[in-house]
């Protein structure tokens, strides 16, 4: 995801690039994330990981389930769990449609960027998404390679 010029604060902090090669992602949705205060500061410093973590509707409420978020250092009394799991923040509305893709349509919910807004407030990006088969995979990577080759020819011929 590129880097929004226009807004200061905005800045990413863990990136899931698997899950664009892994899945066939519907429509995204960003959602609020409940964080601890040394969770917060450990996110400042940029320690944190969302490749092997996905989210789920549990009793009418929205988890991230194994995100990782390294230890504070300097809260060592007042710490946190690295792979806890954080409740996250949606509509009514948005959950129903999260739980009705999932529990109907068979979809997963794949976290997707994490990321500081131009407010300062950790948000997360999250993908509604259908599992890729191989041959899925491999039509996707023929599909870009052939669009590099296209633009170099291009390119190179203008």
């Amino acid at each position: 995801m590129a880097k929004k010029p226009d807004n200061k604060n905005y800045k990413v902090i863990a990136e899931n690039r698997r899950a664009r090669h892994d899945y066939a992602i519907e429509e995204d949705l960003e959602v609020g994330i409940i964080l601890m205060g040394s969770e917060v500061k450990s996110l400042r410093v940029g320690q944190s990981n969302i490749a092997e973590s996905y989210a789920s509707v549990e009793d009418g409420e929205l988890w991230l389930i194994n995100g990782y978020i390294a230890p504070y250092e300097q809260a060592k009394t007042w710490g946190h769990e690295e792979r806890r799991r954080r409740k996250l923040l949606c509509s009514r509305r948005e959950l129903a449609r999260l739980w009705n893709a999932t529990k109907r349509e068979g979809m997963t919910i794949v976290p997707l960027v994490m990321y500081f807004n131009d407010r300062g407030l950790v948000k997360l990006k999250i993908g509604i998404a259908k599992g890729k088969k191989l041959h899925d995979k491999r039509a996707t990577d023929a599909k870009r390679d052939w669009d590099r080759q296209k633009q170099r020819l291009l390119r190179h011929s203008g």
